[in-house]
């Protein structure tokens, strides 16, 4: 995740996912990883089933985040059993791996790192996998502190959809509400990183002590996110 203010937004254009019985430590290790994620509608657990669950917050984090640099901090983390979620933006992320979407020609704010890695080492490839950016620690929030991990499973849900998604990178550490090219579009949200991400809407469910193997297998997370959502919606 980048820092983006409005004077760069001005210049640039910019406007500005798992659940069951399954032990959350489970991985996937023959999985195979998927290009692209191939639904927007993933699982057998509904974005209003999810949603009815995240209607009231349980505030987890010291303080409130921001979506925009420029904007007031309004989004607290709130907490459930067997999660962590917040309501936001989303801004792209096109970190990671060059590739024909990502890259410093279509991204004002290109980095070509990830806080996370696939199993090989490499960086994530943000236009085929879809990850979310959970804000850097800091005194609001510490992630890890939650049971959040990097390759933990995330549903984010959206106009209706449900995605299954990894953590996968980081950001600054008093803005949210940010994650991969790959997860906007297969959402319908413009995953345009100079342009593209959506002003509000998006619930990011993040599933504790949770973790996709290998990371860059979205199948894996899918899989596991379907098991603990349901788990999810048992428990709340």
């Amino acid at each position: 995740m980048r820092l983006r203010n409005l004077t760069l937004a001005a210049a640039f254009g910019v406007a500005l996912l798992a659940a069951g019985v399954l032990p959350a430590h489970a991985s996937f290790a023959g999985s195979t990883p998927r290009t692209a994620p191939a639904s927007a509608q993933e699982g057998s657990v509904s974005a209003a089933d999810l949603l009815a669950k995240v209607k009231s917050c349980s505030q987890i984090s010291n303080g409130k985040y921001k979506t925009d640099d420029e904007t007031s901090a309004t989004v607290p983390v709130c907490g459930k059993n067997g999660a962590v979620f917040w309501k936001a933006d989303m801004d792209i992320d096109c970190d990671g791996q060059r590739t024909t979407n990502c890259n410093a020609d279509r991204d004002p704010w290109y980095q070509d790192d990830t806080a996370f890695h696939q199993s090989d080492g490499k960086p994530l490839k943000a236009e085929s996998l879809p990850y979310v950016v959970v804000p850097s620690s800091s005194s609001i929030w510490k992630y890890s502190g939650a049971g959040i991990k990097g390759g933990g499973v995330v549903a984010v849900v959206y106009d209706n959809k449900v995605e299954y998604a990894v953590v996968g990178d980081t950001g600054p550490t008093k803005i949210i509400g940010e994650a991969s090219y790959a997860t906007a579009k297969a959402l319908g949200i413009d995953p345009d990183p100079a342009t593209g991400g959506v002003d509000s809407g998006v619930t990011y469910i993040l599933f504790k002590n949770s973790k996709a193997s290998p990371i860059e297998s979205h199948s894996a997370a899918v899989s596991l996110g379907d098991q603990l959502a349901k788990q999810f919606l048992a428990a709340n």
